[in-house]
């Protein structure tokens, strides 16, 4: 007798071959039978008529770093469909930690991923690691709705290594880089999935500070990447100069995106490993490099290296509303009199025409901490006109007309005097999306991204950015979108779910799951792809010392399964926890 058998679904089974009908039989958390109609008993029997069956997604570029303390759920990533995720992500992480080094850490963390340093603090075991090896063992420990993968990362490497002159990018010795070389090989050995670093200026720490590794030489990362060989496992992961912010000074010289791009091959060759690194069209420079990054991963790739550009599946998208970041947060009067009530009665003194006017008029006040995330404050003033009103389901392609500039000039107002009262709507519960004016354009550039047959598809950031960006939902957008909604041309089912299960496992040596075949792991999921649909965000207050975070309400889910158990049912938590650390291999 089966576990589980999925009847009459639409079988797309993540190696890229065309969808077929046929049932699937699940047996001791593997895939027992593929195809056809399967008529053995099971103990139980879930109807996916009109619906598609598919592997479990892949997250790979994933910040769970502190809630796999504190959440079994992995939200939202568990309610996207995702069975397993890999977290570490951008050169920051809280292993290593020398003890009484943890608030550097968490600072580093709230700067950069905008994860509330409360939370952190108060959320996190602290105490029950100090080296990755112990870090890996407490999670091995706990039981979760999908399985984790961890990288250790730069940030956190660098300043154990060197103490207070690796936090603050001072030059690396060759006993330091030594040093660093055995920590980051011996993670791996323990099953860290991969080792990363950032190199981009707009990352910063809540006080400002680069996070450690920025202004690395190439020697240290090339030293690292010698032990890295030598152990045989991981990914390299880097999110390169001017990805986010300009390109800046790197060890005293100028950089570009080609010399990062030469780095990054040159990591691939001396460590014998893949490397993964962020792609993405920068305002800042010209609008076709990441035409050139591709054309030289190619050539890269031909002669020896393995380089997989990280692309996303839609315009990430800066979140403003009342619950979240907003233009008029640091006015003198919001922070003093209105920051710190309840939403509804924040509703009712803001509705009052004098308080808009004193709020309008006020100077700002910037935040103490440079590095805060608050300072988005600013963005908003300028970017208001250009922003997207979010409605339910999201419109990833809206029209310039309903943009808050558009609705704005039509009812003869200012854009920031509308977006005012936009906020106050639904008993100030609504969003705006800061995505820029040309999403059409943009989509059409990620579209020529994501068929590239070197790319693989990540970038979520989920888990991270609690109350800016909500992008944790982007496996299920990547489904609806490029393969239903899309006005242009489509992407073909298929082709999706291999980009986001198979590819994406791959990468990381995750050999088990991936793909339905008989013998994987039976991580599934059962969609009803007609109906599934992605909602605007809501706030929720529940991460630890009440910290807030906002997630999209989806729907469609019929089922999904991680190690052959159902963790989501009609997209509603069942409270089975089958996911577990996964280690390298």
């Amino acid at each position: 007798m089966h576990d589980v058998v999925i009847k009459n679904g639409t079988l797309v089974d993540g190696t890229g071959s065309a969808p077929v009908a046929g049932d699937l039989a699940i047996s001791d958390g593997l895939i027992a039978e593929v195809g056809g109609s399967i008529t053995a008993p099971a103990r139980r029997t879930i109807d996916a008529d009109g619906a598609i069956v598919t592997p479990g997604w892949v997250d790979v570029h994933t910040h769970y770093d502190g809630q796999v303390s504190w959440d079994q759920q992995i939200a939202p990533s568990s309610h996207n469909g995702v069975t397993t995720v890999v977290m570490g992500n951008c050169g920051v992480g809280f292993a290593p930690v020398a003890p009484g080094s943890e608030q550097a850490l968490i600072e580093l963390m709230e700067g950069v991923e905008d994860i509330p340093g409360a939370a952190l603090h108060e959320g996190m075991d602290w105490g029950q690691w100090e080296s990755f090896a112990d870090y890996l063992d407490y999670i091995d420990g706990r039981q979760y709705a999908l399985d984790v993968g961890a990288q250790i990362a730069h940030g956190a490497v660098r300043f154990y290594a060197m103490g207070e002159r690796g936090r603050v990018n001072e030059d690396s010795t060759a006993d330091d880089v030594d040093a660093m070389g055995r920590i980051v090989a011996d993670a791996l050995e323990a099953g860290a999935v991969g080792f990363s670093t950032s190199r981009t200026i707009g990352h910063r720490a809540l006080w400002g500070e680069p996070v450690p590794g920025t202004f690395a030489a190439d020697d240290e990362l090339l030293g690292i990447a010698e032990h890295m060989r030598r152990v045989g496992k991981g990914v390299f992961e880097m999110i390169p100069a001017g990805t986010v912010g300009k390109l800046d000074a790197l060890g005293g010289e100028k950089t570009t995106q080609e010399l990062e791009h030469d780095l990054m091959r040159r990591f691939s060759i001396a460590s014998g490993r893949p490397v993964t690194f962020t792609l993405v069209q920068s305002p800042d420079y010209d609008p076709d490099l990441w035409r050139d990054i591709l054309r030289m991963t190619a050539d890269a790739n031909d002669a020896g290296a393995r380089m997989f550009p990280q692309v996303s599946s839609r315009p990430i998208g800066f979140l403003t509303g009342l619950s979240g970041y907003h233009a008029f947060m640091r006015k003198p009067t919001y922070i003093d009199h209105l920051a710190s009530l309840p939403l509804a009665e924040r509703v009712v003194v803001m509705s009052d025409p004098e308080m808009k006017a004193k709020l309008l008029a006020e100077p700002d006040i910037r935040p103490e901490e440079p590095g805060s995330m608050e300072n988005v404050y600013g963005l908003f003033t300028r970017a208001a006109p250009v922003m997207y009103p979010m409605d339910s389901p999201v419109d990833l392609e809206p029209a310039l007309s309903d943009t808050i500039g558009a609705r704005a000039a039509a009812a003869g107002r200012d854009p920031l005097d509308y977006l005012y009262d936009f906020m106050l709507e639904d008993g100030g519960t609504r969003f705006a999306s800061l995505s820029t004016v040309d999403v059409a354009d943009r989509m059409n550039v990620l579209r020529e991204m994501l068929v590239d047959p070197h790319t693989v598809t990540g970038l979520s950031d989920a888990g991270a950015h609690v109350t800016l960006i909500c992008d944790g939902s982007a496996p299920t957008t990547q489904l609806t979108y490029w393969t239903r909604d899309r006005g242009g041309e489509q992407l073909p089912l298929e082709f999706i779910v291999n980009k986001q299960t198979a590819r994406n496992a791959a990468l990381y040596g995750f050999d088990d799951r991936g793909t339905l075949e008989v013998g994987k792991r039976a991580d599934v999921n059962v969609i009803d792809h007609a109906n599934l649909s992605v909602d605007a965000p809501v706030a929720h207050h529940d991460l630890p010392a009440g910290g807030t975070r906002l997630m999209q309400p989806v729907k469609g889910y019929v089922a999904t399964l991680c190690n052959g158990v159902v963790t989501r049912d009609n997209d509603t938590d069942t409270g089975e926890f089958p996911g577990r650390l996964v280690r390298s291999s």
